[in-house]
């Protein structure tokens, strides 16, 4: 049985094909090379186009108006070979340019909407990031290419002002395009091929405007890095994972200063004392203005990434601190917090004199609810309960801890025993789902009794209220009270059993 050839994937294809024909290009000379040199960046248009219909992603727009961009350039390609080879002119600026400018905001715009719907909402950090490599950039933008242009309006208004468009729209296209990078999450073939374009495109730009400004060359060693940044826009659009390329990431999830944003950041606030050295050693006359301009932009977006990067940290700072403190899946006071709230209790009625009431809540019957139900819908019945509690509780001055699988810790300062009753009432009628919950109740007898020892009191009642049927509330005994002693502190407890496990202290099972 014979096999059939192994075909590669359509962007791989793609870059092969292309990469011929730029080979061809780039062999040949004059007109030739430049209609070979329009048909690939024509075809790159064709391709994203094509990816959008094949690949549906969920930010057709932006992926438009790409191949809205890539298609002005084509045509300015295309009309370079009309106007500058067929037509013999030598005029600047000419048609090719008009489209060739009309490329600039649709490419940017497009990663613009790429990076908006990856991080949808304020993203200060990018934003930041971003104008930090844009006032770099600009700086080398005025000083080499801008100034010259402008200083040759005097002779040609039309011709500087267009030369000056061109660095300043490179300067817009790398801003989205590091807007994008701090954005997206998701590092996918087809992301590393749209960056390394819009670099390529940048570059050979950037190479050809230098070279002309400098010594009027036409560039035609440049033509291997457009011919590339070609390509590799037409095979970000086919590759698959342009699908996904802007799905929403979680916030802050692509600003961290990690090594290589923060040496690109250092590198982007460096290049004004940079420029400034480079000028004096070309023996250049110095744009002090400028240098001292973007330096002074750069100190102050480096104060506000600081400042963002700061906040942020003292925002985890303090969901640390909250979880560190409350149980994950109720919200409510983990164990250990509400260790700590008793004991702050009980310190407060020492002082004041007044009651202090511990009270052990234990949902009936939990562990046949979760073998019956499963375990997510026993976690519903843990939050909803919780919650409902909450509710009920408010104001009441109580402190309401989860203290181990269904059982719940409730500290009372101040109320007598006919108040405990009647909230505990209140939130027997709110459990959801009908379920019922026993409960042992115990009143400090101040500070000669310890903490472990009204602990254990309450548990001995949650006990008898267990065998006593369920659905109810049982009383422990009250201590002999003898004022003047200090108030233990509570020991370290051990570990809480997994639910549905339960402590060796009674022979009736809680659940």
């Amino acid at each position: 049985m014979s096999h059939l050839p192994h075909r590669p994937p359509p962007w791989v294809a793609y870059l092969l094909l292309g990469g011929a024909v730029a080979l061809a290009c780039l062999l040949t000379t004059g007109t030739v090379h430049d209609a070979l040199l329009a048909l690939v960046s024509c075809s790159s248009a064709a391709a994203i186009a094509v990816g959008v219909r094949v690949h549906r992603p969920v930010q057709p727009r932006a992926w438009w108006a790409m191949a809205a961009g890539m298609a002005c350039w084509g045509a300015g390609d295309v009309l370079y070979v009309l106007v500058y080879d067929v037509g013999g002119s030598q005029a600047y600026p000419a048609p090719p340019d008009v489209t060739y400018l009309l490329a600039y905001p649709l490419l940017g715009f497009s990663l613009l909407a790429l990076a908006r719907k990856a991080r949808p909402g304020r993203d200060v950090e990018g934003v930041i990031d971003a104008t930090i490599l844009s006032v770099g950039a600009g700086l080398l933008s005025w000083v080499f290419l801008l100034e010259p242009a402008l200083r040759s309006m005097s002779d040609d208004l039309l011709g500087g002002t267009v030369s000056a468009l061109y660095p300043v729209a490179d300067v817009f296209v790398l801003a989205m395009l590091v807007r994008l990078t701090s954005a997206a999450g998701a590092r996918s073939p087809s992301f590393a091929l749209l960056c390394a374009a819009a670099v390529a495109m940048l570059a050979a730009d950037a190479a050809y405007q230098v070279a002309y400004a400098a010594v009027g060359y036409d560039g035609t060693a440049v033509d291997p890095v457009w011919l590339a940044g070609y390509l590799l826009w037409g095979a970000c659009a086919l590759h698959p994972s342009m699908r996904r390329l802007s799905d929403p990431v979680p916030a802050h999830s692509g600003s961290e200063l990690g090594g290589g944003r923060l040496v690109l950041l250092a590198g982007a606030s460096l290049l004004a004392p940079a420029t400034l050295a480079l000028q004096l050693l070309l023996q250049q006359h110095p744009s002090s203005w400028a240098v001292a301009t973007s330096s002074a932009v750069l100190f102050l977006l480096v104060v506000a990434r600081m400042w963002t990067l700061l906040r942020r940290l003292r925002v985890q700072a303090e969901q640390l601190r909250a979880l560190a403190r409350t149980d994950p899946l109720t919200g409510l006071l983990n164990r250990r917090s509400g260790d700590a709230a008793l004991q702050r209790a009980a310190a407060g009625c020492a002082r004041s004199g007044s009651d202090l009431v511990v009270v052990l809540v234990d949902l009936d019957h939990f562990k046949a609810y979760n073998d019956t139900h499963g375990h997510p819908a026993g976690d519903r019945l843990l939050v909803g309960a919780a919650h409902a509690w909450g509710e009920v509780l408010d104001g009441a001055g109580a402190h309401l801890a989860r203290w181990g699988g269904e059982e719940f810790l409730l500290v009372l300062p101040g109320p007598d025993r006919a108040a405990v009753e009647a909230l505990l009432g209140r939130m027997r009628r709110v459990v959801p789902d009908g379920r019922t919950f026993s409960a042992g109740a115990a009143r400090w007898a101040g500070p000669a009794q310890d903490l472990p020892a009204l602990l254990a009191a309450a548990d001995a009642a949650l006990y008898a209220a267990k065998a006593g049927g369920r659905d109810r509330t049982c009383w422990a005994p009250e201590a002999p009270a003898a004022p003047g002693a200090p108030t233990p502190a509570l020991p370290s407890l051990p570990a809480l059993p997994a639910r549905g496990e339960r402590r060796p202290v009674h022979p009736v099972p809680r659940g």
